[in-house]
C-alpha cells in the first residue's frame, strides 16, 4: 500500500481481476491497496467490521448505502486496529451524528492508512460479485491511476486468498489474561487465530478466567495454564494452511477437554476430525444470516465472516479418530454447514460469531453451552 496526501474530491477507480472497473471517490487515505473482494450485508457495526482480523487482506463493499453515521469511538473496536486492507462504499456519511462518537469514520480510515473509495454504485457491485465470485480487486486514488489496463495487471499481480496462510500475522505475540467477572468459576486457555475482543469478554460474564495465547502456542503451553477448556477463535486465510492449529486441536481432542471453536475454529475442528474444506464462491459476511440449530430445531440471525466452509455431511452422523461426529448448525440460505460436534467426546463449534458485539445476540447460549461441558467434565 502506497499513500499521498488526501484530497475532498480525489478521483479513485476500484479494479477487478476480471477487468470489470468501478470510478467514484477517494474515501479514507488516498494511495493504493489490493486484496480479496467481498461484501457485507450488515447495516450496523461498520466498526467491529473493520477491526475484525478476519478481514486481513479483504476489500469490504458494504452493502448499505449509507455508511458512517455513528462516528468511530474508542470503545467499540474489536482490536487494536483497522484489518481490512480496503473500504468501498455508496454515500458516506458528510457528518457524523451519534453521542458517543469521537471522530468520523473518514478521519480514522486516513489515520490509520486504510484506502477507501466512495461514490460507487455498491449494489451493481455486490450483484457482480454475486455471479462471479470474490475474486482480487485494487483500489487506487490520486496519483495512484494511470490507465486501467496497467492496473488490471498489478491486480492480477496480487496473491489470493486460496492458500494463504495468515492467522499468525494476526494473532498476538504474547500471550495474556482477560480476568472472570466476579467470582472466578473456570479457566480457559484461547488459541488466537484472530480474536476478537468481545469473545473472551463474553467468557469473562460467565466467570471464565481466559489466557489468550499465540497462534503457535504448543500443546504443553496450552496445558500449562491447567485450562478447564480450549477455545479456538476465528481468523483469516485458508484453513487447509492451518497445519499447526489442526495438530494442536487434535492433542486436545486425545486429552477429552471440553473444546469450543468459532469461525475458523470450526474448520480446524473440521480438519481434526478428517472432514475437508473449501472456498466459497462469495462467502457468507454479515449480520443477518438465518441459521438452524439442528440439536434444537430454533432458527438464529447470526453474524458471520467467513468464505471457507468445512465439507461435511448433512444426512448422516460420521465416524471420526474422535468418535461420532455430526453438523449441529446448517445455513438456511444455502445449507453451507454451520457447526459441528462430537456425541462422544466434549467439543463442538459453530461458524459464525456468538459474541456479534454489534447484535444479533441469537447465538449467545453457545457460551452457556460450553461453560455447561466444562460443568460437567469437573463432575
Amino acid at each position: 500500500m502506497t499513500l499521498s496526501t488526501r484530497g475532498a474530491q480525489t478521483p479513485a477507480v476500484l479494479v477487478l481481476e476480471d477487468g470489470r472497473a468501478f470510478r467514484g471517490r477517494a474515501y479514507g487515505a488516498v494511495g493504493e491497496t489490493f486484496g480479496e473482494a467481498v461484501f457485507s450485508t450488515g447495516m450496523t457495526g461498520y466498526q467491529e467490521t473493520l477491526t475484525d482480523p478476519s478481514y486481513h487482506r479483504q476489500v469490504v463493499v458494504m452493502t448499505a448505502p449509507h455508511v458512517g453515521n455513528t462516528g468511530v469511538n474508542d470503545e467499540d473496536p474489536e482490536s487494536g486496529r483497522i484489518w481490512v486492507s480496503g473500504y468501498v462504499v455508496r454515500d458516506p456519511a458528510r457528518k457524523p451524528s451519534n453521542w458517543r462518537s469521537q471522530r468520523s469514520l473518514d478521519e480514522e480510515l486516513t489515520k490509520q492508512g486504510v484506502v477507501g473509495i466512495s461514490g460507487v454504485d455498491t449494489r451493481a457491485l455486490t450483484r457482480h460479485l454475486r455471479e462471479r465470485g470474490a475474486m482480487r480487486v485494487g483500489i487506487f486514488s490520486g496519483n495512484a491511476i494511470p490507465d486501467e489496463g496497467t492496473l488490471l495487471a498489478r491486480v492480477r499481480q496480487a496473491p489470493e486468498m486460496t492458500g494463504a496462510d495468515l492467522s499468525a500475522e494476526v494473532a498476538t505475540k504474547e500471550a495474556y489474561v482477560v480476568p472472570a467477572i466476579g467470582t472466578k468459576k473456570f479457566t480457559v486457555a484461547a488459541i488466537d487465530l484472530g480474536i476478537k475482543g468481545m469473545t473472551p469478554h463474553r467468557m469473562a460474564e460467565r466467570g471464565v478466567e481466559v489466557h489468550v495465547l499465540p497462534a503457535t502456542a504448543t500443546l504443553e503451553e496450552v496445558y500449562a495454564v491447567n485450562p478447564d477448556g480450549v477455545f479456538f477463535s476465528n481468523g483469516p486465510g485458508d484453513p487447509s494452511t492451518a497445519d499447526h492449529p489442526v495438530a494442536l486441536m487434535r492433542g486436545v481432542l486425545e486429552r477429552r477437554t471440553p473444546l469450543f471453536g468459532i469461525c475458523f475454529g470450526n474448520q480446524i475442528l473440521g480438519r481434526a476430525l478428517g472432514f475437508g474444506t473449501y472456498k466459497l464462491k462469495y462467502g457468507h459476511r454479515g449480520i443477518n444470516q438465518p441459521v438452524q440449530d439442528r440439536t434444537t430445531g430454533k432458527v438464529e440471525v447470526t453474524a458471520h465472516n467467513h468464505g471457507f466452509a468445512v465439507d461435511a455431511p448433512l444426512d448422516k452422523v460420521s465416524d471420526t479418530e474422535f468418535g461420532r461426529a455430526e453438523v449441529s448448525h446448517v445455513c438456511l440460505n444455502d445449507q453451507v454447514v454451520e457447526g459441528l460436534q462430537l456425541l462422544d467426546r466434549p467439543a463442538f463449534s459453530v461458524q459464525y460469531h456468538p459474541e456479534a458485539a454489534a447484535g444479533p445476540h441469537d447465538a449467545a447460549y453457545l457460551f452457556d453451552r460450553f461453560t455447561t461441558l466444562m460443568e460437567g467434565q469437573r463432575a
